[in-house]
């Protein structure tokens, strides 16, 4: 665990930092005077990012290089943030698995990983950073699924089921957690122009319409959590696409 300057007051806690969506809203939450904790797997361009917000805003910036696949990483995050009296206000569950492929081709091990780190990892962490938030009376989290998790996906349904475990278990605590002063919101992106959706979209042979850059994703998640929004999907098309499988759904059960 390698760490920046810390500051007494709470701190915002991003998985999946590394890149893409994780890493623009790391640099939103320092960009608001929060202290970061960022955890990912390449612990080099954790350290490369941990520097960016030190230097243009003036926050702590603690790396945990972390392979949330890996059995017991959530307490390892919880266990390491408790020995350095680090206290996180707001979790930002952005780490996840995209994989591709039919379900009987699929290599059984890498189904696994993507349930650990996009189902079990999520709700370990939520699980863990949630109490303390509870007892304080306040505290935010924001959990990232895809609107694939609204449907499912026959070139993708390990991952998309993931999400839509995510989606739906944002929905329950959201109400659950509100009396309680904890916020919660699920960001469900469409297509965003990251590493891994490029390589998602040519696994899938998808006629992507329309890219999101990550930049705006990310703070269409950051500002519907400070606004105490539930669900954020960013993107028109995206969300005509959600509510027509919706009515999709609806009408199975006329």
């Amino acid at each position: 665990m390698s760490e920046r300057r810390r500051r007494s007051d709470g701190a915002t806690l991003v998985t999946g930092a590394s890149s893409g969506i994780g890493r623009e809203l790391a640099r939103l939450a320092a960009a608001d005077g929060s202290d970061v904790v960022l955890v990912a797997r390449r612990e080099g361009r954790l350290d490369d990012l941990a520097a960016e917000l030190a230097s243009d805003h003036d926050v702590a910036a603690t790396v945990l290089p972390v392979d949330l696949g890996a059995p017991g990483a959530a307490e390892a995050v919880a266990t390491a943030l408790d020995e350095h009296d680090v206290e996180v206000d707001r979790l930002v569950n952005n780490a996840g698995v995209s994989r591709a492929g039919r379900f009987d081709e699929t290599p059984l091990d890498a189904d696994r990983e993507t349930l650990r780190v996009n189902v079990a990892a999520l709700m370990a962490l939520t699980k863990l950073f949630a109490r303390p938030m509870i007892d304080r009376g306040e505290g935010e989290i924001l959990n990232v699924a895809s609107i694939a998790g609204e449907a499912p996906h026959p070139e993708m349904p390990v991952y998309a089921a993931s999400k839509a475990y995510v989606v739906s278990l944002s929905r329950a605590l959201a109400r659950q957690f509100a009396p309680l002063g904890v916020d919660v919101t699920v960001l469900s992106p469409g297509w965003t122009d990251t590493a891994t959706g490029r390589r998602m979209a040519e696994a899938t042979d998808a006629d992507v319409g329309e890219w999101m850059d990550p930049e705006t994703v990310a703070r269409a998640g950051y500002d519907g959590l400070l606004a105490g929004d539930t669900v954020v999907i960013p993107g028109a098309s995206n969300r005509r696409y959600v509510r027509d499988v919706h009515a999709a759904r609806a009408s199975e059960l006329d």
